[in-house]
């Protein structure tokens, strides 16, 4: 049996009325961070695993123009090549925790550290050329942050956690807009149409804002049939306005619905990934087929 489900709309009708999901097998390859099984994982478009490297609790992972891959892991972050070798690496305090990391542009390494909640960049000798002090209420290192980005712009978003609210801040650090949700604020993401995509882990749900904070799309907890959000962690919002949701099911809900979703704008689902036997609790997923440069954001993620 075919673990990564094929959601087809004319069976599901029989069964629910007003079912959201459409028809469509998994026909992407991906490259995800798996917090629960710590590893990370390229799979193919078929579903088999193609690569894997383990790798603490990460949350954050990306695959660079030259192959690499990087990640992060809970004590830093790492960029290793596809045959494992270690090319680059960033360890932090015992203090201290990671969970974002990003590559920037002019060739350095963007890491958020928990703790004294701060972005740092780094460069590729991971001489630390850069520091952006960042507000937090929370003194409990592992509640402060999970995703942060740096924009095209220089400035800075980061989902801090248990403060309930996404905060963007200048390049040195002053804060410029603070968007309130009501539960754990997992992260945002600044899309090419200036609009803000953010993520509410327990509070269920996922939504775009405008630059008035109008929201102009959503999906709450049981908007998707067959895929309640139960902890809305990482995402990926396609250029055809799809979205890729990273279901986390931490929290008293592993193995009750597909690790990840795609999703299109009327909110009918594309495809899925729902295999516990052979994933976990899946935090950031990136789809490999979706080309462009990350260090130049072009995978808005």
């Amino acid at each position: 049996m075919n673990k990564f489900a094929v959601v087809v709309l004319g069976i599901a009708v029989l069964f629910c009325a007003g079912c959201s999901s459409i028809g469509g097998a998994v026909s992407h390859r991906f490259l995800c961070a798996d917090y629960g099984k710590s590893m990370i994982w390229i799979v193919s478009a078929e579903g088999e695993v193609e690569w894997e490297y383990a790798a603490r609790k990460p949350q954050d992972v990306w695959q660079m123009k030259n192959g690499n891959i990087l990640f992060t892991h809970v004590k830093g972050a790492k960029e290793v090549t596809l045959d494992k070798k270690v090319v680059w690496e960033y360890t932090v305090g015992k203090d201290e925790e990671v969970h974002a990391c990003q590559p920037l542009g002019d060739g350095n390494y963007m890491v958020a550290v928990s703790g004294p909640c701060e972005i740092r960049e780094i460069n590729s000798a991971g001489k630390v050329v850069k520091t952006v002090k960042l507000v937090t209420n929370q003194e409990n290192k592992h509640r402060q942050m999970r995703q942060a980005r740096k924009l095209v712009n220089g400035n800075y978003i980061v989902g801090h956690g248990s403060d309930k609210v996404v905060r963007e801040y200048d390049s040195d650090g002053k804060v410029i807009r603070t968007i309130a949700v009501e539960n754990f604020a997992f992260g945002g993401w600044r899309l090419a149409n200036g609009n803000t995509i953010i993520t509410i882990g327990d509070g269920h749900r996922v939504f775009e804002i405008d630059a008035n904070d109008k929201v102009v799309w959503e999906i709450n907890e049981n908007d998707v049939e067959g895929n309640p959000i139960r902890f809305a962690a990482g995402i990926q919002r396609l250029g055809n306005g799809n979205t890729v949701v990273c279901n986390w099911g931490g929290h008293g809900h592993v193995g009750e619905q597909p690790q990840i979703f795609e999703v299109t704008p009327d909110k009918k689902v594309v495809w899925e990934v729902f295999d516990f036997e052979k994933f976990g609790t899946i935090s950031g997923v990136q789809l490999l087929d979706k080309k462009g440069d990350v260090r130049k954001g072009k995978i808005l993620r």
